[in-house]
C-alpha cells in the first residue's frame, strides 16, 4: 500500500473533523503529531485517519475526552483483555440512560406548562409566566 500523505484540510474532509479540532487533538495528545513536509506543513498518514475516525465515532457516542484517551490507551495494548472497555461502555450507557430520564422529566414539565396556557389570553393572565416566575412568601411576583 502506498504511503498516504494528507494535509490537515484533507484529513479533516476525509474524517469530517474541523481543522481546529484536529489541532486541539494533537495538542492534548489524542492524535499523534504528524510528520512535516519540507515546507513545514503537517503530513498525515493512514494511521492518523484510522485513529481520528475512531475518536470521532467514540465522541459521537457521547464519550468524554478522558474516556476516549483511556480507550485509545487500551487499544494500543492488543493483548489486554477487553473488560475495561466493556466497563467504560456500560458506564456511558448508564450516563445516557440518566440523560434520557432527565429529558423525559423535562418533557413532562414542559407539557404540563403548555397545557396551563389559555390560548388567546393576555400576558397578565398567563399561567406559564406565573408558574415560571419567582414569588415572595406573600405571593407577590419578584422583579
Amino acid at each position: 500500500m502506498a504511503k498516504q500523505e494528507l494535509s490537515i484540510g484533507a484529513l479533516g474532509k476525509q474524517t469530517g473533523t474541523k481543522v481546529e479540532t484536529i489541532r486541539f487533538y494533537e495538542k492534548i495528545g489524542i492524535l499523534p503529531a504528524p510528520a512535516r513536509t519540507a515546507g513545514n506543513y503537517r503530513s498525515y498518514g493512514h494511521d492518523h485517519v484510522r485513529r481520528l475516525t475512531f475518536v470521532r465515532r467514540v465522541r459521537d457516542l457521547g464519550f468524554p475526552l478522558e474516556t476516549v484517551r483511556a480507550m485509545l490507551d487500551l487499544a494500543d495494548q492488543p493483548d489486554r483483555p477487553c473488560d475495561e472497555v466493556d466497563a467504560l461502555v456500560l458506564e456511558q450507557l448508564g450516563e445516557v440512560e440518566r440523560k434520557i430520564a432527565d429529558l423525559e422529566r423535562l418533557r413532562e414539565e414542559l407539557d404540563r406548562l403548555a397545557h396551563q396556557c389559555r390560548r388567546g389570553g393576555r400576558m397578565a393572565e398567563c399561567r406559564i409566566i406565573e408558574a415560571l416566575s419567582p414569588h415572595h412568601e406573600d405571593g407577590r411576583c419578584c422583579p
